[in-house]
């Protein structure tokens, strides 16, 4: 009651503010070095599947913390956690600046990536504290499309930032809004509740060795380091997985939620995620290499070609919103993930003479199907779960998304060095194949019930 009574007024503005300008800069920085990769590669001297390692370990990061993150915020209060979490992003932001080798800017991405998964992953936690009940639902919905926004924005945002400023300035840009979101956050940011339960660190680690494994194996197995070491560490991270599992039986709020997960509609909704994130993940790497090395466009070309498909997002977005009071999640999802295949599909028949046109209708097809995707997911995925354990549907809706982000990160890396040729096109089929994944799961959720539908 405390909470509801202080976000009615200036301090609830500021604190939703500081909210999305927060998810906005995380998810920007954790997509704008896509589009840059070959600028960075040349720069600092490694191939393009080399250059994937600086976002390879962004991934591997928030893969690793976004869980134990989750469950600490709960346990030693939100707000505490977040803005430790920007902190922390910030410092690494001005590691990553000062890089000057690819090993150093992985090292800092990595702790950047531990940051910006707090970010991400707790902030619809934190909407519940700064939004009224009667409006988390829009809170949620609001949430999804900056991320939405930001993860389609980001590409050309960071085309024109190297074009005009030079790549340090895709991570020195992030210090200002650091401060000020530290600055406003400290007063305008609500405490929430802490709760009672001790910290299992015992889980916290078991999950990080489940999860970091196995995506290490495979991101060693995409850039061939070895087919033995990738086989243990898969072997290690499966091991892991299981003994979290019989550690976490019969807790009351385990770490990693099973029982969430058993819930169908909770389940596929996870799922759905995943595939969708993947999916866009492959297409944001492979694409600019696509335009710059296949058909000899320029960086800032590049950004201009990638700008109908956030444009396409936005106008999706509060269709996406009007829809859903009408349609069943699960349909609307899977409508979204049809025009989002078809644009990537799309995308593959072009070639070396196309005209800005020709990809542009393409890009903007695939952007708007995105659009009408993600706020159903997201919202269907929270309103899923029970109200008392938002935060840990709020963590497992960014896991899902980063674990697909990282996949794809993997797929893109594995199919550039086994296709050193027709890697690009090859990874726009493969990023249609998640999509379409993603259909599948959708429909598989089963009608919504009405008054789900109709919440926020």
């Amino acid at each position: 009651m405390e909470d509801n009574a202080r976000i009615a007024g200036g301090g609830g503005r500021l604190a939703r503010l500081t909210l999305a300008l927060a998810v906005t800069v995380s998810v920007l920085d954790g997509v704008m070095l896509n589009t840059t990769l070959p600028t960075i590669a040349a720069r600092l001297g490694t191939t393009p599947a080399e250059a994937i390692w600086a976002v390879n370990a962004y991934q591997l990061a928030a893969v690793l913390v976004l869980l134990p993150l989750g469950k600490a915020a709960d346990i030693y209060g939100h707000k505490r956690i977040y803005l430790g979490c920007i902190t922390l992003f910030g410092v690494a932001s001005l590691g990553s600046a000062l890089s000057d080798s690819l090993a150093s800017l992985a090292a800092w991405r990595f702790v950047q990536g531990c940051g910006g998964a707090g970010i991400v992953g707790i902030t619809n936690a934190m909407i519940r504290h700064v939004y009224p009940e009667e409006r988390f639902g829009r809170g949620v919905a609001l949430n999804s499309l900056l991320v939405a926004l930001a993860l389609a924005g980001g590409p050309t945002l960071a085309s024109l930032i190297v074009t005009f400023a030079g790549w340090r300035w895709l991570f020195l840009v992030n210090l200002p809004a650091v401060l000020i979101l530290l600055a406003i956050g400290v007063r305008a940011l609500p405490d929430g509740t802490a709760n009672p339960h001790r910290f299992d660190i015992g889980g916290a680690l078991l999950s990080m060795a489940a999860f970091g494994l196995v995506l290490l194996a495979l991101t060693l197995s995409a850039h061939d380091a070895g087919a033995s070491l990738a086989g243990m560490l898969g072997i290690g991270g499966l091991a892991a997985g299981a003994w979290l599992l019989r550690h976490q039986r019969g807790m009351e709020s385990p770490l990693f939620p099973v029982d969430m997960l058993r819930t169908r509609r909770f389940g596929l909704s996870v799922a759905t995620m995943f595939a969708a994130s993947a999916a866009q993940l492959i297409a944001y790497v492979a694409l600019p290499f696509l335009f710059q090395q296949d058909m000899g466009r320029s960086q800032i070309e590049t950004g201009l070609l990638f700008l109908p498909w956030p444009i396409a997002l936005a106008v999706a977005a509060p269709l996406a919103a009007r829809i859903g009071e009408r349609i069943d999640a699960g349909l609307q999802c899977a409508a979204g993930l049809s025009i989002f295949t078809a644009g990537l599909l799309l995308l593959t028949t072009i070639g070396a003479g196309a005209s800005f046109a020709d990809i542009a209708w393409r890009m903007a097809l695939a952007g708007f199907g995105y659009g009408l995707f993600q706020p159903p997911n997201s919202k269907a995925l929270i309103s899923s779960a029970p109200y008392i354990r938002v935060g840990s549907a709020s963590v497992m809706g960014a896991s899902a998304r980063v674990m697909g982000q990282a996949v794809g990160a993997a797929v893109a890396a594995l199919l550039f060095r086994l296709l050193p040729g027709d890697g690009r096109s090859a990874a726009l089929l493969v990023a249609a194949g998640f999509a379409a994944a993603g259909i599948a799961l959708s429909l598989a959720r089963g009608p919504q019930p009405l008054a789900m539908r109709s919440t926020g």
